[in-house]
């Protein structure tokens, strides 16, 4: 690759969400707003080896995919009223285009990029194309990419954002940033597409790795854009902490060979010390904002407990059981009681927190939750219950998809018996 293709790569990956979101904005139309910013892409990979990178890339590419639009819209007569208000538009800002261009994609605080986010995290969507849309539309990347990232087929990925985009269309989704009660609603949405992302990096759900580090980096990114879009909302803030906690540890979280280090175990002198003064910055700005921390936040205050910690054993127990407690009343859910039966454990005793545990033994959405078994597999080892844990174990590593974790789940079964 020259390093002219390298810079174009580069270009593509910081502008195309706003270039989508600026084209997306003039056509109401996400599929066609991509598809001209992928033509875009394609006269610069035409025209810049010969011609060199322009001083505004962004811009030119801007400046190129409208002209393309109004082409388009005029040779094939679509939406009259469309025609008639882009080129009406144009013709009134009597300034160049390429000065509309760049200033559109120099402002961080403009509503298109919002626009978009809401769009294509629309709950008419499945969570599947929210998450294919998402990562292609603001996160930049391929259908491959997608399909390596989630270990599926591409033409899998290909469909789902296909029959993500004619879906949109076809119900004539809004291209706007809701308002009131239904902001929060699709806001919960958009913070929940974006963590499921960060999550499958942090702990892949199936294949022969234990983190996916792209994914991490993609849904650090796109919270931080969302960040600075919506700078008085604290569960982004939330959220961000939360990611850019949980991501310091990345290096820890393995061994050379790849293998799972639980957190326990975990050299925290490896650990992102940058990424975690920028968590806790975060959760600072989510607490400012006032009102009670939402899931997100406390959860974030969660990780800062164990990132305050200089060693394992200095870890606050306490304080994450009594966080995961207001948890439980703000969100309430068995994965919350789980975790709080985790830090009961270690803040009270193993069989406190067991007799937590199998409280939830019958709950129905817990059945096929590797960490169920993993869990209770831990506190029963605790408590000498050798052959009681190694069978936990041993069903834990039979529900986890994930190879490396059904070979750290077998371990410890080993070690127990």
């Amino acid at each position: 690759m020259t390093d002219t293709h390298r810079t174009i790569d580069a270009v593509w990956r910081i502008e195309s969400a706003r270039l989508i979101a600026g084209l997306a904005r003039m056509l109401r139309d996400v599929g066609l707003a991509e598809e001209l910013a992928q033509d875009a892409l394609v006269t610069a990979l035409e025209q810049w080896p010969q011609t060199g990178v322009p001083d505004n890339p962004g811009a030119w590419l801007m400046t190129t995919a409208k002209r393309r639009a109004i082409d388009r819209l005029r040779r094939h007569k679509l939406v009259e009223r469309k025609h008639e208000q882009l080129v009406h538009e144009w013709d009134r800002e009597h300034e160049s285009a390429e000065a509309v261009a760049e200033r559109t994609l120099d402002d961080p605080f403009g509503d298109d990029l919002l626009r978009l986010i809401f769009t294509a995290c629309h709950p008419l969507l499945s969570m599947e194309a929210r998450v294919a849309l998402t990562l292609r539309l603001l996160g930049g990347l391929g259908t491959d990419e997608i399909a390596r990232a989630f270990l599926v087929p591409e033409a899998t990925i290909a469909q789902r954002i296909v029959r993500a985009k004619r879906s949109l269309a076809k119900s004539d989704v809004a291209y706007e940033v809701p308002r009131g009660d239904e902001l929060a609603e699709r806001l919960a949405a958009v913070l929940g597409v974006i963590y499921l992302i960060f999550n499958e990096g942090y702990a892949a759900t199936t294949g022969d790795d234990w983190m996916r580090p792209g994914l991490c980096e993609d849904a650090l990114r796109l919270g931080r854009v969302l960040a600075g879009l919506m700078p008085r909302e604290p569960e982004v803030h939330g959220l961000v902490a939360l990611m850019e906690i949980q991501a310091s540890r990345a290096r820890a979280r393995t061994d050379a060979r790849g293998e799972p280090i639980l957190l326990l175990d975990q050299d925290r002198a490896l650990w992102d010390r940058l990424l975690i003064g920028r968590g806790l910055a975060a959760l600072e700005q989510a607490r400012r904002l006032g009102g009670e921390l939402g899931p997100y936040a406390l959860q974030a205050a969660v990780a800062a407990c164990h990132a305050r910690a200089a060693t394992a054993a200095e870890t606050d127990w306490s304080r994450i059981a009594a966080l995961y407690a207001v948890l439980a009343r703000v969100a309430p859910s068995p994965v919350v009681e789980l975790n709080r039966a985790v830090a009961v454990g270690m803040a009270s005793g193993a069989a406190e927190g067991l007799a937590l545990v199998d409280a939830l033994g019958d709950e129905p959405s817990l059945r096929h939750y590797h960490l169920l078994p993993a869990v209770r597999g831990d506190l029963l080892a605790r408590l000498g219950r050798g052959e009681e844990a190694s069978r936990e174990f041993e069903r834990a590593a039979t529900l986890t998809r994930n190879r490396r974790e059904q070979a750290m789940m077998r371990e410890r079964a080993r070690a127990c018996r």
